[in-house]
């Protein structure tokens, strides 16, 4: 959900001997009278993505990246912006070369991007990296339009499994290692972990603050199903009141006022499930992997109590995350020099080792199963660094790794957040109304989404 982005590690880049090799084409451009470079040679970029200072750990690191970089590249010279890609500012920044040489965007963001022209092609200069090439092949796609050309790079991703106390499964006679793989089995194992009293609730869900749509949405992906559907002409239309939606809502209904597993406090929003984790008195829940580290963090709970297993059925999971994309307006040099200073800082094997190194000294999460954008030989260089460096329960996490391999990442809908309000109230209604219509919710919201579809 990009509203509430997951948490994201140090991280690391390029060797210093590939970078310094082409520096010297990128210093060549600039010298070779490009606009972008000062009379000796140098070029200036801008990028954005650096921690605000109220993450001092993560931005020490950032600088610290971006002076070795410098060394490296003596003829770039990298100007780092706080924040990153906000929609409502993008074109107007474009349009009066506010924006910058790279800028961050959510993987929900590239197709819109790349159908305007606002993003340059790099699909020629990536050639200088073959590592990019080990990156998963679903996250170079979104950065490709339809002929297969490139306008960007990832930086990281996440996605949906499913977060559970392993202290609260052995209670309840089930085994930690095992966690439900199918909805059936979320259902009869919360009743379970229900039944062990004390205020313990077997599984929660959202339904409020756009978090209960989206939510729905990484549950109907998980069945199979899906929210919204583009059509042959290019146009989109809801795909949720349906079979696979209804047995989304008449689950959650039936979890909530027949088996009375979902406990009587509803209208929860993302911090409320993360805190009832924390506290040790719930089950299970929908989530992302940075969960874990954040409930130890921020609500005095106990790493190793947790697990982290697929999300149920396994038929999609909701993926997110980000990358780099660059201006329309650069140079070529700039294009080139601020794609040497993305790869360096984001997308190479040869430094995780260190990263992972480091982040540790930093006491930042290391071990969980995501980000992983690699596979191949990258991916075995990761989960070796994982393994040497982790400060997180890594074999708690076994479920979800075994299995995410085989499941197919699915993008948040366009329109996403508009549509998740929507969809809360057919949430909301499920979770606090026993006799809730839920065809008829399910009739509202989809009138509602092709309506908010229609008009973007």
């Amino acid at each position: 959900m990009t509203a509430i982005p997951a948490g994201r590690n140090a991280r690391v880049g390029i060797a210093v001997a590939a970078v310094a090799a082409l520096g010297f084409s990128v210093s060549g451009c600039g010298a070779s009278g490009d606009d972008s470079a000062d009379p000796n040679g140098k070029i200036t970029i801008t990028v954005n993505d650096m921690p605000a200072k109220t993450d001092p750990v993560n931005r020490k690191i950032f600088l610290q990246d971006v002076a070795a970089f410098e060394k490296a590249n003596p003829k770039i010279h990298v100007v780092p912006h706080e924040g990153q890609m906000d929609p409502q500012t993008f074109s107007t920044k474009l349009a009066g070369g506010q924006l910058e040489n790279a800028y961050y965007v959510y993987l929900t963001d590239p197709a819109g991007i790349i159908a305007k022209h606002q993003a340059a092609d790099i699909t020629d200069a990536l050639k200088d990296y073959p590592q990019a090439q080990q990156v998963k092949p679903e996250l170079r796609k979104v950065f490709q339009d339809e002929a297969g050309r490139t306008y960007g790079v990832t930086e990281g991703n996440y996605s949906m499994g499913l977060v559970y106390n392993r202290t609260l499964f052995k209670k309840a006679g089930l085994d930690p290692d095992k966690p439900p793989t199918t909805w059936d089995e979320v259902r009869t194992d919360a009743k379970k972990i229900a039944a062990l009293g004390k205020g313990i609730t077997g599984y929660g869900d959202y339904s409020k603050s756009n978090t209960g749509g989206w939510h729905f949405t990484a549950e109907m992906y998980s069945r199979g199903g899906d929210v919204a559907k583009q059509r042959s002409d290019g146009t989109w239309k809801a795909d949720f009141d349906n079979v696979t939606g209804r047995a989304v809502l008449q689950q959650l209904h039936d979890m909530r006022w027949t088996d009375d597993s979902m406990g009587q406090r509803q209208l929860l929003e993302w911090a409320d499930l993360l805190q009832m984790m924390g506290s040790g008195k719930l089950g299970m829940y929908l989530a992302t992997s940075d969960n874990i580290p954040t409930i130890a963090a921020q609500y005095k709970g106990d790493p190793k109590e947790y697990g982290f297993g697929a999300i149920p059925e396994g038929k999609g999971t909701l993926a997110g995350g980000g990358g780099f994309m660059f201006s329309p307006k650069n140079s070529p040099a700039q294009t080139r020099a601020a794609l040497a200073w993305i790869m360096f800082k984001y997308e190479n094997p040869d430094r995780i080792t260190m990263g992972q190194k480091r982040a540790a000294a930093h006491k930042q999460p290391v071990g969980l199963p995501e980000p992983n954008i690699w596979t191949g030989a990258a991916q075995k260089t990761k989960a070796a660094a994982d393994k040497k460096y982790a400060n997180q329960p890594v074999a708690n996490y076994k479920p979800f790794s075994d299995a995410i391999g085989a499941i197919p990442l699915r993008l948040e809908p366009p329109q996403a957040q508009k549509i998740y309000a929507v969809l809360d109230t057919a949430m909301a209604k499920v979770l606090t109304e026993k006799n809730a219509d839920i065809d008829k919710l399910l009739g509202d919201a989809s009138k509602q989404v092709d309506a908010l579809l229609a008009a973007q």
